[in-house]
């Protein structure tokens, strides 16, 4: 058991759109991910998804609308519902995601995005 430091975390990579494990709790995983441009649309059947803004501002789109999610605000995403989180005029969008360990990163989606492993920092 120690502090974790997410502000120090987010300094060991770069990679946009490339998740990395900092926490593991019970069967849920914390992420901290660097978001810039648009994603993908995708859903998670059996999992509900917790994206909260660290630094920056992200549109997480649904197909009837878009959310505004800015710094120190959090949006949970429900399993089922189809989104694509983007970003906008070149921000990179700092994010932590609290997610279930077997959350697939696109869901059932193939993309030049999608990441099956999360590296642990």
């Amino acid at each position: 058991m120690k502090a974790i430091n997410i502000t120090e975390k987010f300094t060991k990579f770069s990679k946009n759109w490339h998740p990395h494990q900092i926490a593991v709790v019970d069967d849920m995983q914390v992420i901290l991910a660097k978001l810039k441009g648009e994603f993908v649309w995708h859903s998670h059947d059996n999992e509900d998804e917790l994206f909260q803004v660290i630094k920056g501002t992200l549109y997480m789109q649904f197909r009837d609308r878009t959310e505004v999610i800015n710094t120190g605000e959090i949006i949970v995403v429900p399993k089922g519902i189809e989104h694509n989180p983007t970003t906008k005029n070149d921000e990179e969008v700092h994010v932590l995601l609290f997610e279930k360990l077997n959350t697939a990163h696109t869901g059932k989606v193939e993309h030049k995005l999608t990441q099956t492993e999360y590296p642990k920092i």
